[in-house]
């Protein structure tokens, strides 16, 4: 019965590892196609947000079946109970990149209201957290994943600075309203990102430690 329930814990990891891995690559070409004006990545993005839904389903239906089967306890359950929190944020990563992927195609054609660089530096550092909880995850790291938690405010500086000067644009430019907020979302959508890496370390420390991670404390 144990060994039955470690390869069927294993299969699990292995199928998270893959899911974060893809998600962290779907980062970049999702920033990619924003600066390159790359229409047709940006649709491949949207088209492929199915396939993430697909791997939340399948490990939550792989984690309730050995919850079922196996009825695991103490350390096996907790952690069991923590991918089923980590695989919801992961697709809601992949939803945000489909999302700004929808608002890229909606900007095709147009010339930006500005050079874009505050945007890729908040993406690659949204990037990097992601990075970050995969390998957390994988070594059950408590002290990374409270840098993860820590590197959340770098992002909401970068959300702050980013939102003011689009506010000042629009204040300049009124025509461009319409860009502007399209931005803003964009931006949004990057520090949603991060919340939900931070929601991952989160869990990972609560599945290692059995209690929940306050950064405040």
């Amino acid at each position: 019965m144990r060994v039955m329930l470690d390869n069927e814990l294993k299969s699990i990891h292995v199928d998270i590892i893959k899911m974060g891995t893809l998600i962290e690559k779907t980062i970049d070409e999702t920033i990619n196609a924003l600066v390159d004006h790359d229409v047709e990545l940006a649709q491949r993005i949207v088209e492929g947000d199915d396939r993430f839904d697909r791997m939340e389903l399948e490990i939550e239906s792989k984690c309730i079946n050995v919850i079922a089967r196996r009825q695991p306890v103490a350390t096996d359950l907790r952690k069991l109970m923590s991918i089923l929190k980590i695989v919801t944020d992961l697709e809601r990563i992949a939803d945000h990149c489909q999302d700004i992927s929808k608002l890229t195609l909606d900007l095709a054609g147009k010339t930006y209201v500005k050079p874009l660089i505050d945007l890729p530096n908040m993406a690659k550092q949204v990037k990097n957290m992601v990075k970050m909880t995969i390998d957390c995850y994988i070594d059950e790291d408590v002290e990374k994943g409270k840098l993860i938690c820590a590197d959340d405010d770098i992002v909401d500086d970068y959300y702050d600075m980013i939102f003011a000067d689009l506010e000042n644009i629009m204040k300049e430019n009124p025509k461009e309203v319409r860009q502007c907020m399209d931005f803003m979302m964009i931006a949004k959508y990057f520090e949603r990102m991060a919340d939900h890496a931070t929601n991952i370390a989160e869990w990972v420390i609560y599945g290692v430690e059995g209690k929940h991670f306050d950064i405040n404390e």
